[in-house]
C-alpha cells in the first residue's frame, strides 16, 4: 500500500516524520491545518508518490461530494464550514495557481479544523470587487467572506422552508457592499459542495445520486452525465466560480 508523509524541518534543520496517510490529499490537508493561523518558521512537506492525485473535474466532483456528505453526518453549518474554509486557506495565498490535489486539501483540511469566529466587520466592510472579474486570493476571500455575511445576516431573518427555490440575502441598511449577487438556492455544505464542482466544472454521473438530470425541452434524452475532462492547474479565480457556484447553482 502507497503511503504519503508529513514531514517537518526544525529551525536546526533537523528532519521530523509527523504522520503516515493513505492519500496525498489527506497528508496536505494536515499541512494546511498545521499551518493556518500559526506565525512559525518549520517547515512542512509531504514525502511519497508524486501527485496529482485527483486528474479529471470527475475526481474534483467525487471528492466534495464526499465531503459534502461528511459535513452532512457531522451536522455541520455552512458558515461554520466557510469559516474553516477561510482559516486553511492562509498558508495558499502566495500561490497564483493550484493543483487540484491542493483544492482538495484545502476543502478536506476546512471540514477537519475548527471555524473561526465570525467577525462583525464583514457586514459592513467593503467587499465588492475592485474590477469586473476576481483575480488572486483576495478577490476570492471577498467572495467568501462575503457569502459569510450573507449567512449572518439570514440568521437574523430566515429565509423560511421556499429557500431552496432561490431566496435573496436581506443584506439589511448599513451592510457593505458584496462581491457576489444575492441570491441563494444552498445553505448546507453538502449541497453547497456538490453543486460548486457540477456548476462550475462538471463531472457528475446520476449514478451518484446526487444529480436529476433536467428535462432537455426537446425529443433529446436528458443527459445522465456531464463531459470528464482533464484538470491542470486551478486559479482563484476559479475558485472563485465555484464559491458562487455553490451558492447559486441549483
Amino acid at each position: 500500500m502507497e503511503t504519503w508523509d508529513v514531514m517537518r524541518q526544525d529551525d536546526h534543520g533537523n528532519e521530523f516524520h509527523l504522520s503516515a496517510h493513505e492519500s496525498r490529499i489527506s497528508a496536505l490537508a494536515q499541512i494546511l491545518v498545521m499551518e493556518s493561523g500559526v506565525v512559525h518558521k518549520q517547515m512542512y512537506w509531504v514525502a511519497g508518490p508524486p501527485g496529482p492525485f485527483l486528474r479529471t473535474n470527475r475526481d474534483l466532483y467525487l471528492h466534495f461530494l464526499q465531503l459534502g456528505q461528511e459535513a452532512r453526518a457531522a451536522s455541520w453549518s455552512l458558515s461554520a464550514f466557510l469559516r474553516s474554509l477561510w482559516k486553511v486557506s492562509g498558508p495558499l495565498r502566495d500561490q497564483d495557481t493550484l493543483e487540484p490535489d491542493d483544492v482538495a486539501a484545502m476543502f478536506s483540511a476546512a471540514s477537519t479544523t475548527p471555524p473561526v469566529e465570525f467577525d462583525p466587520d464583514w457586514s459592513v466592510r467593503d467587499l465588492s470587487l475592485p474590477g469586473e472579474e476576481p483575480e488572486g486570493y483576495g478577490d476570492w476571500e471577498r467572495v467568501v467572506l462575503s457569502q459569510l455575511a450573507d449567512l449572518e445576516d439570514f440568521l437574523n431573518s430566515p429565509p423560511g422552508p421556499q429557500a431552496r427555490f432561490g431566496v435573496d440575502a436581506p443584506r439589511p441598511a448599513g451592510s457593505g457592499r458584496r462581491a457576489t449577487p444575492p441570491r441563494w438556492y444552498n445553505f448546507d455544505p453538502a449541497t453547497y459542495l456538490e453543486c460548486a464542482v457540477a456548476g462550475s466544472l462538471g463531472g457528475w454521473d446520476a449514478a451518484d445520486g446526487a444529480r436529476v438530470p433536467l428535462p432537455t425541452g426537446t425529443s433529446d434524452p436528458a443527459p445522465a452525465r456531464s463531459y470528464v475532462r482533464s484538470l491542470a492547474t486551478m486559479t482563484w479565480a476559479d475558485l472563485a466560480k465555484i464559491a458562487v457556484c455553490g451558492q447559486m447553482y441549483e
